[in-house]
């Protein structure tokens, strides 16, 4: 009997990173944020590999158009820091919204990501655009709708 002929693949050796689109328009913040979060770390994937980017890339569209439920525009905080004594800011999810969109799905997402350097390196695989339009043609990505996956 050979042994060595037991061996485990490595994702490294079946990885093929494909472009998926997915437009946000009416989708609650919570829900659409965890299953893009899934398909960015790769779960979703049968090679899928907890210490290497196995995941997707992602293109989310319509930015602006995503919905909060409850009181959440009103009360949710997000609090960052300068690193300084008395460099604590607050802002509420409305706030932020207007400022940027993208950053309030951003922010959504990285908080679902692994606190590691394998999570920074996933999050450069998220694309998002306030509006119906992007420049990455190119890469010719998938239109997906979220209520097709789960």
């Amino acid at each position: 009997m050979n042994i060595l002929g037991f061996k485990t693949l490595s994702a490294t050796a079946i990885l093929n990173n494909k472009w998926f689109l997915f437009d946000a328009d009416n989708k609650n913040l919570g829900r659409f944020c965890s299953i893009i979060a899934k398909i960015i770390i790769g779960k979703n994937n049968f090679f899928f590999t907890q210490n290497i980017n196995c995941g997707n890339k992602i293109i989310i569209l319509n930015a602006s158009k995503i919905t909060l439920t409850g009181k959440k525009w009103k009360t949710k905080l997000y609090i960052s820091h300068s690193g300084y004594p008395g460099g604590q800011k607050k802002s509420t999810a409305i706030e932020l919204f207007k400022m940027n969109p993208c950053k309030l799905i951003y922010k959504s997402i990285l908080g679902m990501l692994p606190k590691t350097l394998l999570g920074r390196k996933i999050i450069k695989n998220l694309y998002i655009y306030p509006y119906d339009t992007h420049n990455l043609y190119k890469q010719k990505p998938k239109n997906l709708n979220i209520n097709d996956i789960y």
